[in-house]
């Protein structure tokens, strides 16, 4: 936000120079940003009078102007068209120096010119002109412009933290600065105009709890010639506003004085009464800035009898706006609640004024006194008659200012530094707030625009900003160093993630919130929670799995030909359910391309499913021995037969293999894509090393062959055979798996390698014929296997 210094200095001007007044609001919690001069300094520029204008005698688009500066009369030639007899301007003499420019004498087209009439851009008051700056009929001639505009001000770029939002005004950023100093405000709006007459306009308040005030008046026979005082403009203009016509900026100077958005509609082109509501689905609203938006279900309209005619607190309706024509208005000054106007702007990717203030939060105090206000500055403009202030409040809906108990105790613990009571108490009434004593401190109303304060932190807080957070001694702690023990049935994180990346990925960190429509192709069918005020349509719902941001990243790595991606990521996964909002932590990886890096000793196979499942099976084996175990998969994101279940114990813990050829079209990926997730509690969770003394005698491995149906994975055989309880056998893996024809139609050869071995004594022939004849018969009788002769 940007602020004019003079303007805060007509409320609150502390003995301070402006450094030292920026250093103050920075270190009390409104970080200045910057700070700069209003305009561009200029000399020898002063207030002059247009006495005469005549056609150029050789140019049809100049004109020889006689001027009076108060010094005497200069003939300048001149080729703006507003140019007239009788205007007050800005003239530099011969030998004023503007910005880039220095005015010399000078003949265009055989005429001598002795100065320059100056545009608005000419001197960086405004971006462009179309025209020379029109100066009042009544400012003074011969004073220097800077003097009579005011230009020797500093504009403050204040960056404010969203929980700030009474400093989004000169009144409230002079409450700060009066409450830093120990001053009283020299300044403040206490405006009552008396009715003219007693006209009303009837409000509904259909949506309440939405908006449980709405303040209006109506003003006839305003004069529509009016123009907008100089003062005014330039005020606006420092605070970044561009003026429009008397009643826009009138409001918009009472938004920037006090705090409140507000709107003026044309009052002849309402009809019947002012209805606060929701929209309709589909209802569509014809704005100020010519387009035209579709509203959706939740949208708060301000309505007349005949349709809407504004979206509250985002922007009026150009229907019912004011134009060069309009003779009577109805102002309009309303509180709309923070939270249901969070993210409404950018629905409809927009960001106002108006919206950038209710979002933060505006005092439900402000409408009545800003409609006064707005009056009385109208009314010295463009004139008119108003009538009474309309008030429409649904007090049930109006926000409450509870009292907050505070403890001095608490006070001096928090904040590590003795701060006296009655300092405590002076600083608490500096910033407004009432207080009631208690046996243990004080019981602290805040005024009604601090609807940030709501717990005993947020106060000592803002006495730990009035102390000075400078002004708080450093100390050093007595340091008490002990060592955490280690506990081996934990596996760290960091070493999960050293293991990766030995393995040749990079850590990825991404967006905790996707786009609905990516969530759906990843983890279809599953409930997300939507955010109430997402930054764009593509980030608003909370991710359910690692994998859509994952994706993402190799999607955008794959696009600028970075063709082998490694990526995982560690991070929280939210999942609404019965009991609420489950936060699970996991652990996700994709991988694509060739399997190794691109070189002329290295080959050019690509990675497969059996790449992404060792690399899990690696992070597995961190966990000493955890009973995981993997199933065939029917997630419809995975590749048939490429897929698998992570067991844990007979209950999901995750997915791994490659993704379906379905699933790579929606993502517009073009090559094979291999993922795995994983629930990283269960990984962690490691089973305690428990030492074996090797055996002194020799293993013997028997290899066997069993044919058996096509769809019994090989896992079951594995634990089949491991159910035949022997104490010689040690180990089974698979040496092949084979499908032609030599296996009879649905079924398959797999062969698996046995190793045997005892503690006390070397196996004979009778012990490992006997242990296979028993295997053999088990995987019969569960999986009908039969031996496989060579």
């Amino acid at each position: 936000m940007e602020i004019s210094e003079n303007w805060l200095r007509e409320w609150v001007d502390p003995p301070v120079d402006s450094e030292t007044l920026a250093s103050q609001l920075t270190l009390a919690g409104l970080e200045v940003g910057g700070m700069r001069d209003a305009a561009a300094p200029v000399t020898g520029v002063v207030v002059a009078t247009v006495e005469s204008v005549e056609q150029h005698p050789d140019a049809d688009k100049l004109r020889v102007c006689q001027v009076d500066d108060g010094e005497g009369t200069h003939s300048v030639v001149c080729g703006a068209a507003n140019v007239r007899a009788g205007l007050r301007v800005a003239f530099a003499r011969v030998g004023a120096e503007l910005p880039g420019i220095k005015i010399k004498r000078a003949k265009l087209r055989g005429v001598e010119s002795a100065g320059m009439i100056c545009s608005a851009a000419e001197l960086q008051l405004a971006e462009s002109s179309d025209g020379i700056l029109e100066l009042p009929a009544d400012a003074p001639v011969g004073v220097t412009i800077g003097d009579y505009l005011g230009l020797d001000d500093r504009i403050i770029d204040i960056d404010l933290t969203p929980n700030r939002g009474d400093c989004l005004s000169i009144n409230g950023v002079a409450r700060e600065v009066a409450a830093i100093n120990d001053m009283p405000l020299q300044f403040a709006v206490d405006s009552s105009v008396a009715p003219a007459h007693d006209e009303t306009f009837p409000i509904e308040l259909e949506a309440g709890e939405h908006c449980p005030r709405y303040a209006g008046r109506i003003i006839r026979g305003i004069d529509p010639r009016a123009s907008t005082p100089m003062w005014m403009q330039e005020k606006l203009r420092r605070c970044g506003l561009r003026p429009i016509s008397p009643v826009v900026d009138v409001t918009n100077y009472v938004m920037m004085e006090l705090g409140q958005p507000m709107h003026g509609f044309d009052f002849d082109r309402l009809s019947g009464g002012i209805r606060v509501r929701l929209a309709e689905a589909g209802e569509k609203v014809a704005l100020l800035d010519q387009s035209e938006v579709e509203c959706a279900a939740d949208t708060l309209l301000i309505a007349d009898h005949r349709g809407p005619v504004a979206i509250a607190g985002i922007m009026g309706g150009l229907d019912s706006s004011v134009q060069d024509q309009t003779r009577n208005i109805f102002l309009e000054a309303a509180h709309f609640t923070a939270l249901h106007m969070a993210g409404k702007a950018r629905q409809f990717g927009m960001h106002t004024d108006a919206s950038h203030r209710f979002e933060r939060g505006v005092d439900a105090m402000l409408p009545p006194l800003a409609i006064e206000r707005a009056t009385e500055l109208l009314l010295s403009i463009v004139g008119g008659e108003a009538g009474p202030v309309i008030d429409a409040r649904s007090d049930e809906h109006m926000p409450p200012v509870p009292g907050v108990e505070l403890r001095y105790a608490r006070v001096n613990r928090l904040l590590g530094i003795e701060v006296a009571r009655d300092d405590v108490s002076n600083i608490l009434r500096r910033l407004n707030m009432q207080l009631e004593t208690t046996d243990e401190g004080w019981r602290v109303t805040p005024p009604s625009y601090r609807f940030d304060i709501n717990i005993e932190a947020d106060l000592i807080e803002e006495i730990g900003r009035l102390v000075g957070y400078d002004n708080i001694p450093g100390s050093r702690e007595a340091a008490h160093s002990h060592m955490d023990a280690f506990s081996e049935q934990r596996v760290g994180v960091n070493r999960i993630r050293d293991l990766l990346v030995d393995r040749g990925y990079y850590e990825a960190v991404t967006y905790s919130f996707v786009a609905p429509e990516l969530q759906e192709i990843i983890d279809p069918g599953r409930a997300t929670l939507p955010l109430s005020n997402p930054i764009s349509a593509d980030m608003s719902v909370m991710r359910t799995s690692l994998l859509p941001g994952l994706l993402q990243a190799l999607r955008h790595n794959l696009n600028r030909q970075q063709s082998r991606v490694r990526l995982f990521e560690t991070g929280l996964c939210f999942r609404p359910g019965a009991d609420g909002l489950a936060q699970t932590p996991y652990i996700a990886g994709v991988i694509c391309g060739e399997r190794g890096d691109s070189a002329f000793h290295a080959g050019s196979e690509r990675v497969d499913f059996y790449d992404i499942k060792g690399d899990l099976e690696a992070i597995l084996g961190l966990a000493h021995g955890a009973e995981f175990g993997f199933e065939k998969s029917a997630n419809p994101i995975l590749h048939p037969g490429q897929g698998a279940e992570l067991t844990l114990n007979g209950v999901n813990a995750g997915i791994v293999g490659a993704l379906h050829p379905l699933t790579l079209k929606k993502l517009d990926i073009n090559q094979a894509v291999f993922v795995f997730e994983a629930e990283i509690s269960p990984i962690l969770a490691a089973k305690l090393p428990n030492f074996v003394e090797l055996s002194r005698f020799p293993s013997i491995r028997r290899d066997i062959a069993v044919e058996v149906d096509h769809n019994i994975p090989v896992q079951n055989l594995i634990d089949c055979i491991f159910s035949v309880k022997n104490q010689f056998l040690q180990e089974v893996f698979v040496i092949d798996v084979y499908t032609g024809k030599q296996v009879r139609n649905n079924r398959k050869s797999v062969a698996l390698g046995l190793i045997l071995q005892d503690f006390s004594r070397t196996l004979v022939d009778d012990d490992v014929d006997d242990l296979v004849t028993k295997v053999l018969a088990e995987l019969k009788i569960k999986h009908n296997a039969d031996l496989r002769e060579s």
